[in-house]
């Protein structure tokens, strides 16, 4: 059985490992555009702060391919042709398979900002080389411009602030990591970031950049050195236009199969079931890209597998305040805020669907289990979920009076 894995990543390995659990001597190929061994993209911003040496990335240990007798094509997978089987590459070359695994991931979305080619010292932040050109950027004097607000650009202003004079990050939103929090848990992170030096400003994009000067919409100018790009990521789904069903991401289903034979999918390319709400979305997240890739790669070699309980969730850290946020945030709230921490659960029909935990994260493995798990919660002893025991199990207008007619 000849085995093809274009991606390097979670989802490559899990699939790699899903595999040979089952099949212990199948050809196996990883086509991979980055020549590297296979690292976690999640710790670039701390290679930039020192805290992890360029080793310390590794995903797996440097035995992992030949352990695994794996073949390692350092190319461009240009084209996949289902009728013949075979993947094309960028140096002419192509590699034939009996099972196909596409774990391409997602690339940086660079918005069409006028002016943008006027910038000479521009940059994304999702991969190691991103990583390293940044790093050879900064001399210790620039004053950074960081375009986004979220996840990765909020990780790259931790990764350079001890590293440069100044950083300022714009976002059209209202507010930072809109994605994963509320107004409340916001203004809590961006509280703490400002106290560490990070300038936002907020409900104002970038109208146009002249060399180093941006134009904001709302009015204004900010001067800077290097300029950082990190609006958003764009799931990888060339290889399987016109071949695969594509929407947000590719379609797979539970088993991790697209719906051309003998053709996967896993990771960020990818668009799946959030358990938490019933909605069909993409969740590039680390765990699940492993996940999935297991279950191609044990479905790949003939086993009979199963992943059915995706669910986005992120545990991170800014400048020593931890973050876990998981679930969705639909239904009742339940709201603990303390100096120096903020709990919010979400629940409904006697589910819980998701949390926001910032300072004091305990308790996230029970809530993480309670969401995969779906159990209901009325069987469980409440004192897991909250401080005020009991007070879940009540309907809104009886909490609200048991509060003294306190909002929540």
């Amino acid at each position: 059985m000849k085995y093809v894995i274009i991606g390097n990543s979670a989802a490559g390995i899990g699939a790699i490992e899903g595999i040979r659990q089952i099949d212990k001597s199948g050809e196996i190929t990883v086509i991979t555009n980055e020549p590297y061994h296979t690292y976690s993209r999640p710790l670039i911003s701390y290679l930039l702060q020192g805290k992890v040496s360029e080793q310390g990335m590794d995903y797996r240990d440097r035995d992992f391919y030949a352990d695994n007798k794996i073949t390692l094509v350092i190319s461009q997978a240009t084209r996949v042709e289902p009728e013949s089987k075979q993947v094309l590459l960028a140096d002419g070359g192509s590699i034939p398979y009996d099972k196909l695994l596409i774990a391409a991931g997602s690339s940086a979305f660079v918005p069409p900002i006028e002016g943008l080619e006027t910038v000479d010292r521009k940059h994304t932040f999702v991969c190691y080389d991103d990583a390293k050109q940044l790093d050879r950027s900064l001399k210790g004097d620039e004053r950074v411009l960081i375009v986004g607000g979220g996840l990765v650009g909020l990780k790259c202003a931790e990764g350079i602030l001890s590293r440069v004079s100044a950083v300022t990050v714009v976002d059209l939103a209202p507010m930072i990591l809109s994605s994963i929090l509320n107004q409340s848990g916001a203004e809590m992170v961006q509280t703490h970031l400002q106290d560490k030096g990070i300038e936002f400003i907020l409900s104002s994009g970038i109208k146009k950049f002249d060399r180093s000067t941006a134009i904001l919409q709302e009015g204004g100018e900010i001067e800077f050195d290097i300029l950082v790009l990190a609006v958003g990521m764009r799931p990888n789904t060339a290889l399987l236009d016109g071949i695969a069903k594509i929407e947000r991401g590719i379609v797979i289903d539970k088993r991790s199969q697209t719906i051309a034979p003998d053709i996967y999918a896993a990771g960020d390319c990818t668009q799946t079931t959030d358990i938490s709400c019933g909605q069909d979305r993409v969740m590039a997240l680390l765990p699940t890209a492993y996940m999935q890739g297991e279950c191609a790669g044990i479905n790949m070699a003939g086993g009979d597998k199963i992943f059915d309980r995706a669910f986005p969730m992120n545990a991170i850290g800014f400048c020593g305040l931890h973050i876990i946020t998981a679930g969705s945030y639909i239904g009742d709230v339940y709201t603990e805020d303390a100096k120096g921490s903020y709990k919010r659960l979400f629940y409904s029909n006697n589910r819980l669907c998701g949390y926001i935990l910032i300072g004091n994260i305990d308790k996230a493995g029970i809530y993480t289990s309670l969401i995969r798990e779906q159990t209901p919660l009325d069987t469980i002893d409440f004192g897991l979920i909250c401080e005020r025991p009991g007070l879940m199990a009540f309907c809104s207008e009886d909490r609200s009076n048991r509060l003294g007619g306190v909002s929540e």
